[in-house]
């Protein structure tokens, strides 16, 4: 007599599809990095043999090519209808969220010799907004450049501090215990900046992306009418 678990019927697999491959291999770099997702990982990932996602994808740069458009797909695009400055602002810091969020991230966005429509699609909102703020073309890909520096810069030094995001950093601040007579600058910052003001390094985001969002503005500002 068949066992009441031979009788259970079988749970239907979903069917493997290009959004699962690239969301499998979005889960295996969240907890690997890039150099984890191959298409034999990915495969196992999904429970199946590496040759059916062939079906669905042409192999492991097309996938990588589809992992930036998954990407950037989350990262909202700015719109100059409230000014450039406005939506500029709005995609930095939905862009620094995502990348936090995907660490690998920066590296698919600039590594890719064949970007997909949604990551052409973004860049392209990108620099449509600056036009229509009155960016020249040359001012627009300086802006652009030093606003990706920025947010990518800023990400990469959260994940590599020594303390957790909003962590009790005061701890650290006594470990290191530097004597002002040596270090003067620093110990002032410690005391000053650091030690009892819950300091949160990630609250400097907002503060130098204003900066950098000022020093556009003046260019802007400067910038020949001949040349807009």
């Amino acid at each position: 007599m068949a066992s009441t678990a031979d009788r259970r019927p079988a749970v239907a697999r979903p069917g493997l599809t290009r959004e699962r491959i690239v969301e499998a291999a979005a889960a295996v770099a969240d907890r690997e990095g890039l150099h984890g997702v191959s298409m034999r990982r990915v495969g196992r990932e999904l429970g199946v043999e590496a040759m059916s996602l062939y079906h669905h994808v042409a192999g492991k740069d097309a996938l990588l090519d589809a992992l930036g458009d998954w990407l950037m797909v989350q990262v909202e695009r700015p719109s100059a209808d409230a000014g450039w400055r406005v939506g500029i602002r709005a995609r930095c810091v939905s862009l620094r969220a995502v990348m936090r969020e995907h660490p690998w991230g920066p590296a698919i966005v600039e590594s890719r010799r064949a970007p997909g429509m949604a990551l052409l699609g973004h860049l392209e909102s990108v620099l449509d907004c600056l036009h229509r703020g009155g960016f020249p073309v040359q001012l627009a890909a300086h802006a652009f450049s030093v606003l990706d520096a920025y947010v990518y810069g800023f990400v990469l030094t959260e994940q590599s501090l020594p303390f957790e995001p909003g962590g009790d950093v005061d701890d650290l601040a006594a470990e290191m215990a530097l004597p002002a007579d040596v270090f003067p600058r620093m110990a002032a910052f410690v005391e000053q900046v650091i030690v009892g003001r819950s300091y949160d390094y990630g609250d400097e985001f907002a503060y130098g992306l204003d900066l950098v969002l000022d020093g556009l503005d003046a260019r802007l500002a400067a910038a020949s009418p001949d040349s807009r």
